[in-house]
């Protein structure tokens, strides 16, 4: 059986090499590319044969999330796992709908994160146990939101809702309004006006509540 190839994006040059040392000592893993940055990163995931891509989340030029949405719109098929030292649920909610299989701390085991790779390659998922319990309390919040605003939703237009179907599957404002031939000045006071009417916070908060409660799909 032929090795899994791994490609390991990280802006410090430290972490890379110690990724690097850690996957050498496996007879079925193969690191077959390094970057610094998101574009590079890309690069590499798109042109080598690559079949895990391990993604940071701040990295010059192009965003580890960024990075992950282009490479799964390429490579659908390309498992992409986050490295990272945030722990907010945010970021995962945004590589979640970018497409990542996985969601690793850089505060975890080598081997752990030696499974992780050999069970993306095989189609799982990881998640670490700390942020589903961060995910489940948001759901919580927003249901109790829910229940005091009344059907909070209902009364979105049809534009409202276009609009909350791309939040929903990651476009970020830019890409909206291209895709809606409107200006990025209109989407923003479409999700202005969204927040209000889901008593919501933020964009996360917003794909939350309209997942839960049907009002878009993905």
């Amino acid at each position: 059986m032929s090795p899994i190839k791994v490609m390991i994006a990280d802006d410090h040059a430290l972490v890379r090499e110690g990724i690097i040392k850690i996957l050498s000592l496996e007879d079925d893993i193969q690191v077959v590319g390094e970057a610094g940055d998101g574009q590079e990163a890309v690069k590499i995931a798109l042109e080598k044969d690559v079949d895990i891509a391990l993604l940071d989340v701040n990295m010059p030029y192009t965003d580890g999330i960024e990075a992950c949405r282009i490479i799964k719109k390429e490579k659908p098929r390309l498992g992409v796992i986050a490295l990272t030292i945030h722990d907010q649920e945010e970021y995962l909610f945004e590589f979640i709908k970018a497409g990542a299989q996985a969601y690793l701390l850089k505060d975890i085991s080598p081997g752990q994160l030696v499974k992780t790779i050999r069970g993306v390659a095989q189609g799982d998922s990881y998640i670490p146990p700390k942020l589903i319990a961060s995910v489940f309390q948001e759901i919580n919040r927003l249901s109790a939101k829910q229940q005091s605003s009344r059907g909070a939703g209902t009364d979105l237009t049809p534009r409202e809702i276009e609009v909350l179907q791309h939040v929903a599957r990651g476009d970020s404002n830019r890409l909206i309004a291209k895709k809606l031939f409107i200006s990025e000045k209109t989407v923003k006071n479409h999700l202005y006006r969204i927040f209000q009417k889901l008593n919501v916070e933020d964009r996360t908060q917003a794909t939350l509540y309209a997942l839960k409660n049907k009002i878009v799909e993905l």
